[in-house]
């Protein structure tokens, strides 16, 4: 049996994630980790909050569920994060050998691809689920840090 993914639910729930980020004047960046359709990780941006650079949504995440399934791999899972990960996640997310990724708006300046950086050769990508309602989250957040 082939499990099936609704993909922008939990883009949705990464989404809120983003949305708590954003409330604590962290950059809204959002992730959910889920398995057989369950979540079993949520998390965003906590950068600013721990005083710490390697905060990330997607690294938070990815300890939280390793913590939940009480191994390092996170073989059978897929991340939904609302921007595409950095080159410090990829490589998280590399080692964890997640099976799926998916992520809402692309990162041009600091995405993995724009680095050079790969993620595991098994991982399945799948970007733009609910991109537009993450760039405008991003977008209102950074003009709102210039006014």
């Amino acid at each position: 049996m082939t499990a099936t993914f609704d993909d922008d639910y939990f883009m949705k729930k990464a989404l809120q994630e983003a949305e708590a980020a954003y409330e604590r004047g962290e950059v809204p960046v959002g992730a959910v980790i889920v398995i057989d359709n369950r979540i079993i990780a949520k998390a965003h941006n906590l950068t600013e909050t721990l005083t710490d650079v390697t905060a990330h949504a997607e690294m938070q995440a990815i300890t939280s569920a390793a913590n939940f399934l009480g191994g390092k791999y996170l073989k059978g899972c897929t991340l939904y994060v609302t921007l595409e990960p950095c080159q410090m996640c990829a490589g998280a997310l590399y080692w964890s050998q997640i099976s799926r990724v998916v992520f809402a708006a692309p990162d041009p300046h600091r995405g993995f691809r724009t680095m050079g950086t790969s993620i595991h050769p098994k991982t399945e990508l799948k970007e733009g689920v609910m991109e537009a309602e993450a760039s405008a989250l991003l977008k209102r957040f950074f003009k709102q840090k210039r006014d």
